[in-house]
């Protein structure tokens, strides 16, 4: 039987995934509004669009660095947490992608450090004061939640959790669905959080990096949109 999650862990990996913590999420729509703004997502295909996302694009880029990063700070090998976040930033070709990553990770770093006040975030601030390291959110998110002493799964299962909430909000404002739907969205992504969980876990360091073109695309034409709700 594996060991059950200390309580004060488990209470910071809910917390760090409630709507009202402001990390900076409700800002961006994960190109969603791109999608939209294409009329190339509906409230039918709304779910398989999450769930390919999920698959393709979050899972092996951000979750697997996350799940890399907390490796490392729980071994304390920091040069390994600096090559992971290298990687991670160097994979984000868009600047819509590049400036949500970072701007959301300096949000949680310095929130994160007034909160919590953790070594591990102290030993992140240092590194990124000597500019070795950019506050990449999911490399942020990996030292909270390591120096917080949650496992790495859960972790990883969080923040994914978060990202899934994050999009069916932003599906909300854009009227793709009502607060009911968005709920059996969320609860549907479930199996393919866990997939995409399992599959983060099992990735390396050269592993890092998703592969949506289409996103890509959309993205793009998000960044040059006269009017846009979402600063991704």
């Amino acid at each position: 039987m594996n060991d059950p999650i200390p309580i004060p862990a488990l209470l910071t990996g809910l917390q760090l995934t409630d709507s009202a913590f402001p990390s900076g999420y409700y800002t961006l729509s994960h190109g969603l509004e791109g999608f939209q703004q294409a009329r190339a997502v509906t409230p039918s295909s709304l779910p398989a669009l999450l769930h390919d996302l999920l698959r393709h694009s979050v899972g092996p880029a951000d979750a697997t660095a996350l799940a890399l990063a907390h490796r490392a700070v729980t071994a304390d090998d920091w040069d390994e947490v600096v090559a992971v976040e290298q990687r991670l930033h160097a994979t984000k070709l868009g600047r819509e992608a590049r400036q949500a990553a970072v701007r959301t990770g300096r949000q949680l770093l310095d929130l994160a450090d007034e909160v919590y006040g953790t070594e591990p975030i102290e030993r992140y601030r240092g590194l990124y004061r000597d500019g070795a390291v950019r506050g990449c959110q999911p490399v942020v998110a990996a030292v909270v939640h390591a120096g917080n002493g949650l496992p790495v799964r859960q972790a990883v299962t969080c923040e994914l959790f978060a990202f899934a909430a994050s999009f069916v909000g932003a599906a909300m404002r854009l009227r793709l669905t009502d607060h009911r739907r968005a709920q059996v969205v969320l609860h549907g992504a479930a199996p393919v959080i866990e997939e995409t969980v399992d599959a983060a876990l099992d990735r390396e360091l050269p592993d890092i990096g998703g592969c949506v073109p289409v996103a890509d695309v959309m993205a793009g034409r998000h960044e040059r949109a006269e009017a846009r709700l979402f600063a991704s």
